[in-house]
């Protein structure tokens, strides 16, 4: 007689169970991640605008408010938290911010980001 082979049915329980809590966490972490990308191609997109280039801290917080409400729905930053630097002719733009993302009752995550305008 063959000895069977195979997974069985409480092996499969087990793994289904592990996969679907990892899809659940993340699930939850994707959405900062998101934000994350979504605030660094606005920064970019934002640093070689001519206007913004030209003009100062108050035509950014408006250009950055138009994009961050309407836009894309951007809550995690406001424009007093971005930084402006000019590095010789390039307007550089950049932030740093932490999200908490709750998990399980008491347990979260918190994540930092700093989305820059700056090539890398």
């Amino acid at each position: 007689m063959k000895k069977q082979r195979g997974v069985s049915l409480g092996g499969l329980l087990v793994v289904v169970v592990a996969l679907v809590v990892c899809v659940l966490f993340g699930f939850k972490i994707l959405q900062p991640y998101k934000q994350f990308y979504t605030i660094q191609n606005i920064f970019k997109t934002l640093a070689v605008n001519p206007e913004v280039k030209e003009g100062g801290r108050r035509e950014f917080v408006a250009a950055w408010s138009k994009y961050a409400t309407t836009e894309r729905d951007i809550n995690v930053l406001g424009g007093d938290e971005i930084e402006l630097t000019k590095e010789g002719n390039e307007l550089i733009i950049s932030a740093s911010y932490s999200v908490r993302v709750p998990l399980v009752k008491n347990i979260s995550l918190m994540i930092d980001f700093a989305p820059s305008s700056a090539a890398k």
